[in-house]
């Protein structure tokens, strides 16, 4: 029996604001481990027998970092299923069960959000082998999280009967809503509930009769949006109508919470869906004080706090329970209880037409990244890296006049009619509304300071006539 993992990286993490962005959000990130989250979801499962290479479900904005990532770790991807909107769970695993019955009539999904912490391994994989059996029964399964403390930000699952021929498997009573710390404490104190972890494994087939049953809507809107898809680069972009006309819905809602054959596994994994700060400094290594940090960090008289620092020192001084983080553009400060309040602080700058909350100093592009130095009236600095033998867009701007000076490595310029090689040291100047196109060459990362010049300085001042990314 083939296993397909469909990994889910959609999602903003905004509650991990301002390490999480939304064009960087946390399962790109490599908050826990050297290596992201989504990165870590991937090699999780990655030679086990049966198990095939994921599927990713992500936003279009992300698509070349979850390429770029996955290239990284060796993992060569079944595909990247592109979502033109966020739809909630239902209907991307609606399109990737689609996706892959097209490919095998018996597809096995095992559904794995990419920004989840297992730090047992062996105890997953003993998980996934019981609901294999459940699924064989025709089950759609759930891994129910055996619960360690009275949590009221997490879903919970009452099990029923126990399913034969699966040890510890059964069958799902009811799903509840996050409770209030009273009826959180009851449940562990009756016993038989676990955390909804949000990850499944079903039969693509199964999947998809429940969904037609209980769901048509998002069925029918995810089947059109695979079938006139279309492939973009390595990408398999869904159709943008199609899939916009879905209904928004979890699968919880849409098929699990009504089907007659939802069982759960109970898995004790040591499982955290990282979901704030406090979750985060929960699994992650502390010192005798309980303090976590990273970075260029001081701490005196600190206690159990999370400190991380991006960019510069980040010195804290007598203070306890704290979650201090620093980025270059951004300093948040808060109580470890009051944690949830930061999506606040994100919907803030929404409304004030800021950019803390879209992205970072540092863009990444397919071809690299870009980074602010500095900014004024008229005029912005930035410091622009190019991946050796990549190349950026043949464009031109309306507003702006561009000098680049080469810091290191070299670069192929187009300037209207003429093409240079431009080695360190060398510069040139791009006058506004000529044609150009940077490129490296060259073998070593190319590094050069762009100075920007003009009335209008927005990224929107592009006009692309070829790009080899196929951007619009």
């Amino acid at each position: 029996m083939k296993i397909y993992p469909v990994i889910l990286s959609g999602g903003a993490g905004t509650r991990l604001w301002p390490l999480s962005r939304a064009v960087l959000p946390k399962q790109l990130l490599p908050l826990v481990a050297d290596r992201t989250m989504l990165q870590e979801t991937a090699l999780r499962v990655a030679g086990w027998p049966g198990v095939m290479a994921p599927l990713v479900v992500c936003g279009n904005d992300h698509r070349f970092m979850v390429a770029e990532q996955l290239r990284e770790i060796g993992i060569t991807p079944l595909g990247i299923l592109l979502e033109p909107v966020g739809r909630n769970t239902a209907p991307a695993v609606a399109a990737a069960a689609h996706y892959l019955k097209a490919i095998d009539p018996e597809a096995l999904m095992l559904v794995l959000p990419a920004d989840h912490v297992i730090e047992d391994g062996a105890a997953f994989r003993d998980a996934v082998e019981r609901a294999v059996t459940l699924v064989g029964q025709g089950a759609l399964a759930t891994f129910g999280i055996v619960p360690k403390t009275p949590e009221t930000g997490y879903g919970y699952i009452r099990r029923g009967e126990a399913v034969s021929n699966c040890g510890d498997c059964y069958k799902v009573a009811r799903f509840v809503e996050k409770p209030d710390a009273a009826t959180a404490q009851s449940f562990l104190d009756e016993g038989g509930y676990y955390w909804n972890s949000g990850m499944f494994m079903f039969h693509a087939e199964r999947f998809l009769q429940e969904l037609q049953e209980h769901a048509p809507a998002i069925a029918d809107a995810a089947g059109k949006a695979v079938s006139t898809g279309y492939r973009d680069l390595d990408f398999c972009r869904l159709e943008e109508k199609a899939f916009s006309d879905s209904p928004s819905d979890s699968i919880d809602y849409a098929v699990m919470e009504k089907t007659r054959d939802a069982a759960v596994v109970p898995a004790d994994i040591g499982w955290n869906d990282v979901g704030s700060w406090s979750a985060l400094w929960e699994v992650q290594p502390k010192d005798a004080d309980g303090n976590a940090r990273r970075g260029d960090v001081y701490l005196d008289g600190v206690t159990n706090s999370l400190v991380r620092a991006e960019s510069r020192i980040v010195a804290v001084v007598g203070v306890d329970n704290l979650v201090v983080v620093e980025t270059q553009d951004a300093v948040l400060v808060t109580h470890k209880d009051q944690v949830q309040r930061v999506k606040q602080v994100v919907d803030h700058l929404k409304s004030k037409a800021r950019t803390e909350h879209l992205h970072h100093t540092r863009v990444y592009r397919p071809w690299g990244h870009y980074e602010g130095i500095d900014a004024g009236d008229r005029f912005q600095v930035k410091r622009i890296t190019v991946k050796p033998g990549e190349k950026l867009s043949l464009q031109m701007h309306h507003h702006r006049a561009e000098h680049w000076v080469v810091v290191s490595g070299t670069a192929r310029v187009t300037c209207g009619e003429k093409v240079c090689l431009l080695s360190e040291n060398e510069s040139t100047y791009i006058p506004i509304g000529v044609t150009h196109r940077l490129e490296n060459p060259g073998k070593l990362p190319l590094d050069l300071i762009e100075v920007q010049s003009g009335s209008y300085l927005g990224e929107d001042d592009i006009v692309r006539f070829e790009d080899i990314y196929q951007r619009a």
